[in-house]
């Protein structure tokens, strides 16, 4: 048997060639993070914070208490961390219940 039955195709002119393609996946670049903060205010009561921490960012009692004080001792407290929309749209709600609520409350987002 020669050279060229025993690698088949391979050897001769014109045969089946093979080719490796390779897909080059385009890097992602992941979403800048905001985080969302509630301000303290002298007028705001503290049972209607623990609401909107509960209802608006899914805390339990506990957390949401938890926050309501850090926020009460320190003046500023980080409800949660969002990608902008999100974020921007917490901020909105959170806002716009307070208000209808006739509270001063103050919710803000900062870039991480």
């Amino acid at each position: 048997m020669s050279d060229d039955q025993r690698n088949g195709d391979q050897g001769r002119a014109g045969g089946p060639s093979t080719s490796v393609i390779t897909k080059v996946k385009p890097k992602v670049k992941r979403p800048n993070l905001y985080r969302v903060l509630i301000l303290n205010d002298d007028y705001t009561p503290m049972e209607f914070v623990v609401h909107v921490l509960e209802r608006f960012f899914q805390k339990d009692a506990e957390a949401a208490t938890k926050i309501m004080l850090h926020v009460h001792h320190h003046g500023i407290g980080e409800c949660g961390i969002f990608t902008y929309e999100i974020a921007e749209t917490k901020v909105t709600q959170v806002m716009d219940f307070a208000r209808k609520h006739q509270h001063p409350l103050q919710c803000v987002m900062e870039k991480k």
